[in-house]
């Protein structure tokens, strides 16, 4: 089954402003090792951007470039986007479909909105999602920190069966790419 590295809105106006993401150095360091294997295993890695009209995102400022201690290269490719939905309104789907993908995989940035988003239409488009389950986060908010919320989400979105193919919540280290 071939796989693709989804990296989601990893960029410096979401990593470099305080307060910065709940492990955010950490979270980075685990995303340099999955992009690692998976470009070792020609498995492409594809970096998606969100965007703004305005402000830190809008495309083409320093706060849309990837965060700077992220690890890409130009055989990576790059996807614009202004939801939390990865797919809606860009070119995801015809490249992962370009590509024969079937699996991916995702990390990155925010849980509870990007990262959640991208997972369910994934899984609805009929791919098989694996969360990497310590390589996405987010920043506290006024009902729970940010761990409390990756763990909520990395417990709960492998229970989702209805839409078919498989959710699972491994942790970056553990995920291996064939």
């Amino acid at each position: 089954m071939k796989s693709a590295l989804i990296v989601i809105d990893v960029q410096r106006g979401l990593f470099d402003a305080e307060p910065r993401p709940a492990e955010a150095d950490a979270v980075v360091a685990r995303i340099n090792g999955l992009t690692a294997r998976a470009r070792a295993a020609d498995v492409p890695v594809i970096f998606v951007h969100h965007e703004r009209a305005e402000g830190e995102l809008k495309y083409g400022t320093p706060g849309w470039d990837l965060q700077q201690q992220l690890h890409a290269e130009a055989v990576d490719h790059r996807i614009r986007k202004t939801t939390p939905d990865s797919f809606l309104r860009t070119d995801l789907e015809e490249l992962l479909l370009s590509l024969e993908v079937q699996k991916v995989v995702l990390c990155g940035y925010a849980t509870e909105f990007c990262v959640d988003t991208t997972t369910r239409r994934s899984a609805a488009l009929g791919y098989e999602v694996i969360l990497a389950a310590d390589a996405h986060t987010t920043h506290d908010k006024a009902h729970a920190t940010a761990g409390q919320i990756r763990r909520h989400h990395n417990a709960t979105l492998p229970d989702i069966s209805s839409f078919g193919p498989k959710i699972s919540a491994v942790n970056a280290a553990d995920i291996q790419f064939t």
